[in-house]
């Protein structure tokens, strides 16, 4: 069976007991070079995953009868390799072990609650700034094309309040999180997610 495994923001204490349990009994461990580099001292064989998809869901249908766990940054749901699994292969091939995702610890350390939170992803799309921030609480993972100071300049071009909370390295020893105004945002952070927050 194929295992899905949230392994959460970064540090694996917040990966929970059942990820841990699935990624000691696997046989294969299928992951981006850093995911892999995580669990480095659990000796299994690897496969790195890559931009070939393709490849990838061919090997899982071949090698289905192996116990393989694919590692997930933060919630393998939330934008996350879980999605395209889920369409790929039935309930009954897949086993999915949430995480927890790094909007969900970054508003944790926030102290900023979730109810009303709309979440979305600049990972291979061109977010629709106009239609995005006419809410007053916006969760976004980011990549390296619409990261802060991208989400900055659009919420200045259309003349709007609103306070950025950036997230980065979160849970790591060299976590950092910043709230600012947009004017205030810099040009280059490390690995971050980003909450944008009307507080009118």
């Amino acid at each position: 069976m194929i295992t899905v495994v949230g392994i959460g923001p970064g540090d694996t204490a917040y990966l929970i007991p059942q990820a841990q349990h699935y990624i000691t009994e696997a046989e294969v461990l299928v992951g981006g070079r850093r995911h892999l580099e995580i669990f480095s001292g659990v000796t299994h064989e690897t496969r790195v995953l890559d931009a070939d998809l393709a490849s990838l869901l061919a090997w899982l249908q071949s090698n289905s009868t192996r116990r393989i766990v694919v590692l997930a940054s933060g919630d393998p749901l939330l934008y996350g390799i879980g999605k395209l699994l889920s369409e790929y292969f039935t309930a009954d091939d897949l086993r999915i072990i949430p995480g927890i995702s790094s909007i969900q610890y970054l508003c944790a350390k926030a102290a900023l609650d979730m109810n009303d939170i709309y979440l979305t992803s600049s990972h291979g799309r061109t977010p629709d700034f106009s239609w995005l921030l006419q809410h007053d609480k916006v969760g976004m993972v980011t990549d390296g094309r619409v990261g802060p100071r991208a989400i900055a300049e659009a919420i200045i071009e259309r003349g709007l309040s609103r306070t950025l909370i950036i997230g980065e390295n979160l849970s790591l020893p060299n976590e950092r999180i910043h709230r600012l105004r947009p004017e205030a945002v810099a040009t280059d952070y490390d690995m971050n997610v980003v909450v944008i927050l009307n507080e009118r």
